[in-house]
């Protein structure tokens, strides 16, 4: 079970980094706010991502604040909504004072690679990652906004009551994180989901560089001395693939081990050609214990060929 009072208060530690200074981030959490059954990370990521959409909607500042109630949807809403069950939920709000959407745009924010940003500053996944989790979870996801009024986000998760009579498990205490001597290159064009995974990766022990483009990490390793182990990359981003980059790199670090990350299906980009059959690959949304699983399989595995 998740307590969504406690991811409010880690993403919001996140967010200070990422939403800018001429942004006021207000954090509410009704008392007694129940748990539900989700996973942290994934959780984080859709906190990330509506908060990243929310800053790109106040380019000239604004107000953006995150809150968690306890919610009783009835008979009624249900009707008003069809795809609702009637049921205990926890209430999940993000809320922007930036330039709203009208009712076309609302209709299809959730479909795969539809955005309104110009070209480059975004791959249109973001609401239809922040979509796919939340029915993976149980839950429901609407958006009330209008032009020039802002937008809010509601993300309902079925809430899970505890089990009185059933005494409580004693834990065990947390197995404690060796501190890895390797160093990863991380590049990920997506603001939230780069910061989310540098987190993970060092709290995983690992040493992580990061780039937001190709060119970036391209400088980072012709300027860095020391072994770079493992480059994980999202396959599609401005300037270049994520295949396309790795080819660079493996000319200059011959050796290098790649991990690649896509919100398409392996499928989808082996067949579209961005990837060859066999190179490592995560597909997103994807757990934190997901993704420090195929870190290390991929760093404790065979080298493979260049995509």
């Amino acid at each position: 079970m998740l307590d969504v009072a406690g991811v409010l208060e880690h993403s919001g530690g996140l967010l200070e980094r990422l939403i800018g200074e001429d942004i006021e981030l207000v954090t509410r959490g009704e008392p007694g706010v129940g748990r539900v059954r989700a996973d942290q990370v994934q959780l984080d990521q859709v906190i990330l991502n509506l908060a990243v959409n929310a800053r790109d909607a106040m380019p000239r500042g604004g107000r953006l604040v995150l809150e968690a109630s306890n919610a009783d949807l009835d008979e009624d809403y249900a009707h008003e909504h069809v795809t609702v069950r009637p049921g205990r939920y926890v209430m999940l709000a993000v809320s922007d004072t930036g330039h709203g959407m009208d009712k076309e745009t609302q209709q299809r924010i959730f479909e795969p690679f539809f955005t309104t940003k110009e070209m480059g500053k975004g791959t249109g996944l973001g609401l239809s990652t922040v979509y796919g989790i939340v029915q993976q979870s149980g839950g429901y996801v609407w958006v009330y906004s209008e032009v020039g009024r802002g937008t809010t986000f509601k993300i309902y998760l079925p809430r899970v009551e505890d089990e009185a009579d059933r005494p409580p498990a004693v834990a065990e205490p947390p197995a404690a994180r060796a501190i890895t001597s390797e160093l990863l290159l991380l590049v990920e064009d997506e603001a939230s989901v780069r910061e989310l995974l540098r987190e993970l990766l060092e709290t995983a022990g690992y040493s992580v560089l990061e780039a937001s483009r190709p060119a970036e990490a391209l400088r980072i390793a012709q300027s860095r001395a020391e072994p770079i182990h493992l480059l994980i990359t999202d396959v599609v981003m401005p300037e270049m693939t994520g295949p396309e980059l790795a080819r660079r790199l493996v000319e200059m670090r011959p050796g290098l081990r790649m991990l690649f990350l896509s919100g398409y299906t392996e499928g989808v980009v082996v067949d579209r050609g961005l990837l060859g059959d066999g190179a490592h690959f995560l597909q997103k949304p994807f757990t934190g214990d997901a993704l420090e699983a195929k870190v290390r399989e991929v760093l404790d595995g065979p080298a493979r060929a260049t995509p």
